[in-house]
C-alpha cells in the first residue's frame, strides 16, 4: 500500500509539472516587478522554447485593441544587452491569419531596432503577428525587453508606443 501510494504522489506531480514546461515561453503569465503595466504587456510565444544559444521563432502579438491606426511601419527596439541575430529575410506579418506583403525590412545593429515595412498598411483594429524565423538566441540568457511601436501611414506619420514583450531566455 505504501507503494502504491508513493508511486501516485510521484507520478501525480510529475503530470501537474508537464503543463508547465509546455506553458513556459508562451504569452505573459503572472510578471511581477517589471516596471511593464499590465495592459501595455503584449502576448508572445517563443517557438522552440527560448534556449541560450539555440535557434528560435518569435511570434510576437498585438491585439485589435491596440491597433487604433492603420500602421505604415512597426518599429521593435529591444535591449542592447540582447546579442541575439535575426534573419530579414525571415520576418512576416500575418493580419487575421493571412500573410501580409513585406516592402522592406531593416535591422539596425548599432541602434538595437528593427523596422518592418508591409507593402499597403495595416488596417486598424486588426490582429497582428510579427514573426521572427531564424533568430539567434543570446548566448547568455535574462529578460529582454522588446517594445512595440507603429507608424501611421500619411505625409505626417504619427508614432505611437503599443507596448512590451517581455522576452525570457534561459
Amino acid at each position: 500500500m505504501r507503494r502504491l501510494l508513493s508511486t501516485l504522489a510521484v507520478t501525480s506531480c510529475l503530470l501537474a509539472g508537464i503543463p508547465a514546461i509546455s506553458w513556459a515561453q508562451s504569452l505573459p503569465g503572472l510578471t511581477i516587478f517589471s516596471g511593464v503595466k499590465g495592459e501595455n504587456q503584449l502576448p508572445f510565444r517563443l517557438d522552440f522554447g527560448g534556449q541560450t544559444n539555440g535557434w528560435d521563432r518569435y511570434r510576437l502579438k498585438v491585439s485589435s485593441k491596440k491597433m487604433k491606426t492603420a500602421v505604415a511601419r512597426f518599429v521593435i527596439s529591444y535591449p542592447n544587452y540582447y546579442q541575439g541575430t535575426f534573419d530579414r529575410k525571415e520576418i512576416e506579418v500575418k493580419a487575421k491569419g493571412k500573410k501580409i506583403a513585406l516592402s522592406e525590412v531593416k535591422w539596425d545593429k548599432e541602434n538595437h531596432v528593427l523596422e518592418i515595412f508591409p507593402q499597403e498598411p495595416v488596417p486598424a483594429g486588426t490582429d497582428v503577428e510579427l514573426i521572427l524565423s531564424n533568430v539567434k538566441n543570446p548566448s547568455s540568457g535574462g529578460m529582454f525587453y522588446f517594445n512595440c511601436s507603429i507608424q501611421s501611414p500619411g505625409d505626417v506619420p504619427l508614432s505611437r508606443y503599443i507596448g512590451t514583450w517581455i522576452i525570457s531566455i534561459s
